[in-house]
This record gives C-alpha cells, sequence and structure tokens, in this order.
C-alpha cells in the first residue's frame, strides 16, 4: 500500500493548490458561498481520488467504505457517507483538471512521442444495453479489434512524463488531435509516432510550427532515409505503450462500472493526476550515436 510519507505529500501538494485556487477563484465562481460547506473539503476529496488510483484497488466503492473510513481516520478524520463522496467528487472536476493542467504535466524535451488508446466503457456485446454513454460514446477500431467508448490521445517526453492530452470519440482519426490548436502548443523538437499517425499534409503542417514528425512507413511505401538517431528514437516508442499500460492497469483509468458521464471524467482526470506522482517512470536511457549518418528506413 502507499507509504504514510507518500500520502502526506499527495495531499500537501493538493492542499496547497486548493487553498490557492480558492483565493482566486473566490470572487467569480456564483455559489461558492451559498449554504453550508461540506464537510470534507476539496483538497481532501481530491487526495483520495488520487491516492485510489494509485491503491490498487479495483472498486472505489469498496475501497472508500472498507479502507478509507476504517484504516484511514487518522489522515481524513471526518468522512461523509459514499454517495455524498460521490456527489462531492462530482462538484471538484474544475479544480481537479486544473491542477492536472498546472501541477501534473511534463514539460517538452525536444524528444516526443504520440499515441492513442482505447478507453472501453463496456463489453462489445453490452453495446445496446448500455444507457449511461448512449450518445455520447462511439463505435472505433484499434489493432486489439473494435470497441465502444473514447480515445485518449496523449504525448509524453524521453523521461515518461504526460506532456498533453486529449479525450476524443472512439471513430475519431489519430491524427485530428495533432491538428488542433494548442495540443501540441508545447511541443518543439522531434515527434515520433506510429503508423496511424503517417500523412504528408501534417508533416508539412508540423514542420512549420517546428515540429518534425517521424513515423514508421507500411509495407508498400517507399524507403526514406534518416539519421540513425532517429531509426533508433523511433524503435523506442514503445515506451509510451508502457506508459498507456501503467494508466489502465495500475490507474484504472479504463473499466466499465462508471454510472454518470461526470463520473467517467473524474475517473481519467484522476488517473492523469495519479500517474505523475510515480517515483519511477518508464524512460529512455540514450545511447552515443553519430546523427550525421543517414540509413535506408
Amino acid at each position: 500500500m502507499i507509504t504514510y510519507d507518500k500520502i502526506s505529500d499527495i495531499f500537501c501538494t493538493v492542499d496547497e493548490f486548493c487553498k490557492n485556487f480558492e483565493k482566486a477563484t473566490k470572487n467569480f465562481i456564483i455559489g461558492n458561498s451559498a449554504g453550508r460547506p461540506p464537510k470534507m473539503s476539496n483538497s481532501e476529496v481530491i487526495a483520495i481520488l488520487l491516492l485510489f488510483q494509485m491503491s490498487g484497488f479495483k472498486c472505489f466503492k469498496h475501497y472508500y467504505i472498507f479502507y478509507v473510513q476504517r484504516h484511514m481516520q487518522a489522515e481524513f478524520p471526518v468522512t461523509v457517507s459514499y454517495n455524498r463522496f460521490v456527489e462531492l467528487s462530482q462538484s471538484v472536476i474544475l479544480p481537479l483538471t486544473i491542477f492536472l493542467k498546472t501541477c501534473c504535466l511534463g514539460t517538452c524535451t525536444g524528444i516526443s512521442f504520440a499515441d492513442s488508446t482505447p478507453i472501453r466503457v463496456c463489453k462489445n456485446k453490452r453495446i445496446k444495453a448500455n444507457k449511461v454513454f448512449k450518445g455520447t460514446a462511439t463505435v472505433g477500431k484499434s489493432t486489439m479489434g473494435w470497441f465502444y467508448g473514447f480515445k485518449l490521445h496523449i504525448v509524453i517526453n524521453d523521461k515518461g512524463e504526460i506532456i498533453n492530452f486529449m479525450i476524443s470519440q472512439a471513430n475519431t482519426d489519430d491524427r485530428t488531435p495533432l491538428k488542433t490548436e494548442g495540443f501540441l502548443k508545447k511541443i518543439f523538437g522531434k515527434l515520433f509516432g506510429d503508423k496511424g499517425y503517417i500523412s504528408e499534409k501534417l508533416v508539412e503542417i508540423l514542420f512549420n510550427d517546428g515540429i518534425h514528425l517521424i513515423t514508421g512507413i507500411r509495407n508498400k511505401m517507399k524507403n526514406s532515409l534518416m539519421t540513425m538517431h532517429d531509426k533508433i528514437m523511433l524503435r523506442k516508442r514503445s515506451v509510451i505503450e508502457t506508459v498507456n499500460d501503467e494508466l489502465k492497469n495500475m490507474c484504472q483509468i479504463e473499466h466499465s462500472r462508471h454510472r454518470s458521464f461526470i463520473n467517467f471524467i473524474v475517473n481519467i482526470l484522476a488517473s492523469l493526476a495519479a500517474y505523475s506522482f510515480f517515483p519511477k517512470k518508464p524512460s529512455i536511457k540514450y545511447q552515443t550515436v553519430k546523427s550525421n549518418q543517414l540509413y535506408a528506413f
């Protein structure tokens, strides 16, 4: 389980942000002072959400009732019922989003990797019976087959830190977010992607913005020349697959127990924020390569 020092570190970071956020927005948020304040503060709610994503528990209800309320009374002395906590978790979506964007994302180092991963909301045989995501989720196809849900697009640096993210419907083309203004605003240098990002027009657009998009080639495409360094880094693109794997298997970013679309969004935001607190992230170890050598790919 998570150590006491880690719990204190997460809570102090979140609490400091929430105090600054409330001070900066108290005159702008409508209804901020109406009624009695909740028993649990925003920092406590966000901290519990992040700790759940890192705890290894599969069900949040069991985690909150049988672990937080029983074994974490020293850290959270005043707790509310599970149903009330679900309501509070929906109310912190704004500060949680800003906390993720301002405190949890990494910075570009000149070498970045882009990829998308499916976020399934139910099994395929239950698509017609799913009512929670009716009208929002769509059917898409990945390398693992057809799925129903959404896509999570992320860009990471060579240290394994998430630089930016975007959620789209399942039938969205992987290249669409790269064309969106603001998604690659903080990216510069070289951006490595899989074959799903192949587009001559996209390469030209990104090159004008100071980004060199490097992808593999399909079977019937002509060979292209690239430096040995770029060829090695393209093979190291599997690091972003490892990040996606940790988000799904360690941060619980994907499951089929959502009862509302807002809870689905809160779960994704909390998972991405929790990942930033991992002490070890997938990273790349560099090797010295002569950058002026060209090799056919």
